[in-house]
Formats: C-alpha cells, structure tokens, sequence
C-alpha cells in the first residue's frame, strides 16, 4: 500500500478515477485567532497491490502540535477487490470541509491512517499576521 497524493487543497475531484485538485497550500494566513478556515479539501490517492485485497480503515486526524485533535476524527471503510488480470488499483478520498477551527497560531498536521498505521501526515502552519496600522 503506498500513498500516492495527501494534500491539503482549496477543493478537489474524481473524474472517474482521476483526482483533480485546486490550490494545494501549506500555510493559512489570519488577522486574529481563534480562526475559522471556511472551506478546503483534504485530497488522498491510495495505491493497492495484489497481496492487499481485502478491507482496509482509513482515518483522518487534525490535529494542533501538542497532539489534541481540533476537529473529531473523519473514518471511511473499503473493500479492494482486484480483477484476475490487473496488479494495482488506486483508490481515491476525498474530505470536503467547511468552518475549520483554529484556536490558535502555530503548528498542525493532518495524520493519515491506513488500517490503524499512520502512513502520511500533511504540515500544515496557521500564522498570526495584524495588519498594519493605518497612517495618520
């Protein structure tokens, strides 16, 4: 199992079998805190060999740099099922969020988890800019 793409995005798609995906990024810019993101996507594209078929767990954790989850836990189920004649299967996920809490600057990761082993994990910096004071 490998993990091809985990992204965090401004949206995402499957076009049959095919992940599109808008406005990858890293860092979110506030003018104050606690903040709220309004909407972005997490994007994964999940590569499955022969060997793997079976039912796999996959688990999306957001979590701030002492470990707290700041959103509850996001967890889908599959079964990968594998033609006779075809070696590898990918499976794309996508997570549509909206009202993202952030309650303060600093340091997140979103941890992914394929069959309760963490196999990725997306930084993810939330950054405290004032504007500046207007002159006069």
């Amino acid at each position: 199992m490998d993990i091809q793409v985990a992204a965090l995005c401004d949206s995402a798609v499957d076009y049959d079998g095919k992940l599109c995906l808008l406005g990858a990024f890293d860092t979110i810019v506030t003018a104050m805190v606690p903040a709220v993101h309004p909407q972005c996507s997490v994007a994964l594209r999940i590569l499955f060999r022969k060997e793997e078929e079976g039912p796999h767990h996959v688990t999306v954790l957001f979590v701030d740099e002492d470990g707290h989850s700041i959103v509850p836990p996001m967890e889908t189920a599959f079964v990968v099922a594998l033609p006779e004649d075809v070696f590898f299967a990918t499976r794309n996920l996508i997570l549509n969020l909206q009202q993202l809490p952030f309650p303060r600057p600093g340091a997140y990761s979103i941890d992914i988890s394929v069959d309760k082993r963490q196999t990725a994990s997306i930084p993810l910096q939330v950054r405290l800019v004032r504007p500046p004071e207007p002159a006069g």
